[in-house]
């Protein structure tokens, strides 16, 4: 492993700690989808997704192969939103954050979308990506995010 393969991560979460978000929604299971969010942010998600994510992290948020290896300027590829990778692992506040604030903050090259985006548009493309995810990993995440809530 590089000393640098510990940046990005070691910066997310230095990010993650040092900033408080309003974005927090209640994490009552709804109805129609048994999670925090709702059928019809699920539809509007996946929508603003393939307007402005999909080109990257892929139509159905499974980014590009070898997304753990750098390119040639050092860069790592988008990586999967659909729970095969590491964005299941963050609390929601951080996965907004990214999305409002852009990767460079952490080293990546994700463009900022907070001026493009609403808060509750953001929220609409994490539900739209975590529809993806099956149900253990939506658990295990719902987990890291109840412990990121409760030691603020």
């Amino acid at each position: 492993m590089k000393s640098t393969d510990l940046i990005f991560p070691l910066l997310l979460l230095l990010t993650a700690c040092q900033q408080q978000s309003s974005f927090q929604p209640d994490l009552t299971e709804r109805a129609d989808t048994g999670r925090w969010y709702s059928s019809e942010q699920v539809e509007s998600g996946k929508k603003l997704f393939a307007a402005n994510c999909a080109i990257c992290h892929g139509a159905n948020a499974q980014a590009t192969p070898n997304w753990k290896t750098t390119d040639s300027n050092g860069n790592f590829p988008p990586p999967p939103l659909n729970g095969s990778a590491h964005a299941w692992h963050h609390p929601l506040a951080t996965l907004a954050e990214v999305i409002e604030g852009g990767g460079q903050p952490m080293g990546g090259i994700m463009p900022p979308f907070g001026k493009k985006l609403t808060e509750d548009q953001i929220l609409a493309v994490i539900a739209g990506f975590q529809s993806h995810w099956d149900q253990v990993t939506y658990q295990k995440w719902l987990s890291i995010e109840k412990q990121s809530r409760h030691s603020e």
